[in-house]
C-alpha cells in the first residue's frame, strides 16, 4: 500500500497528504464551531455547503489545511481555521470521516447524460470519466486524496467544477488534474454529473 500511494504522488504531484491518525471523540469538540454551516454530524442542509460526513480524512485535512494557508479560498471560513494546528485538523477531519453521509438524490431527466460523463467521460471532448479518480461508487480514494462525491448536494459540485474550469480554485496539485478536466466540461454537462453523484450511492 505505501509504494501505491507513493507512486500516486508522483504521478499526481500530491505531496503533504501523509496524514497521522486524527482522533475522532477529540475531533468532536473540536469542530462544534463547524456544525453552524456543515450540520453537527457533518450533513449540511444548505446545497452550498458541503457535507463532510463520510470524506475521507486525508482529503478532509488537505482541504482545511489548504484553506488555512490560503492555498484555497474560501471566504466564509476566513480566520476560522487560524488557530486551529494540524492536530486540531487531523482531530476534526477524523471526526467527520467516522460519520455517515446522508444520501442524496438525482435529477431523473439528468440521469443518463451524467451516469455517462461519469463512468465514460467524453472521448469527443477528452473528458476522463470520473470513475478514474472517484472510483464506481463514488467513494474516492483516501490513499491518492480523492475525495468521495457519492450523496454530495449537487449544488456544492456544480460550484466547485465551475471554480476549478475558472481556476477560481487550483488547489489541485501541480499536475491541475481538475482544472484540466473541468475546463472541458460545458454547463450542462457540469449539471448532469453533479446531479448524477449526488443521487450515486
Amino acid at each position: 500500500m505505501k509504494k501505491i500511494t507513493a507512486i500516486l504522488f508522483v504521478i499526481f504531484g500530491l505531496p503533504g497528504l501523509a496524514v497521522a491518525a486524527g482522533d475522532p471523540q477529540a475531533g468532536q469538540t473540536k469542530a462544534v464551531v463547524c456544525g453552524a454551516c456543515h450540520g453537527a454530524d457533518g450533513n449540511s442542509v444548505a446545497p452550498a455547503w458541503p457535507k463532510l460526513a463520510g470524506q475521507n480524512a486525508t482529503y478532509l485535512f488537505k482541504q482545511m489545511r489548504d484553506i488555512k494557508t490560503g492555498a484555497r479560498t474560501v471566504a466564509v471560513m476566513t480566520g476560522l481555521l487560524a488557530a486551529s494546528s494540524d492536530q486540531d485538523m487531523q482531530d476534526m477531519a477524523a471526526y467527520f470521516a467516522s460519520k455517515n453521509r446522508s444520501a442524496g438524490s438525482a435529477d431523473a431527466a439528468l440521469v443518463a447524460q451524467g451516469e455517462s460523463l461519469y463512468r465514460a467521460g467524453n472521448k469527443d471532448s477528452g473528458i476522463a470519466a470520473c470513475t478514474a479518480c472517484h472510483g464506481p461508487d463514488g467513494q474516492g480514494n483516501e490513499a491518492a486524496g480523492f475525495p468521495s462525491l457519492s450523496g454530495q448536494h449537487a449544488e456544492y459540485i456544480a460550484i466547485q467544477l465551475r471554480a476549478f474550469r475558472s481556476e477560481a480554485r487550483a488547489n489541485d496539485g501541480d499536475n491541475r488534474m481538475m482544472r484540466m478536466e473541468a475546463f472541458k466540461l460545458n454547463d450542462n454537462e457540469i449539471k448532469a454529473v453533479s446531479s448524477y453523484v449526488s443521487g450515486l450511492h
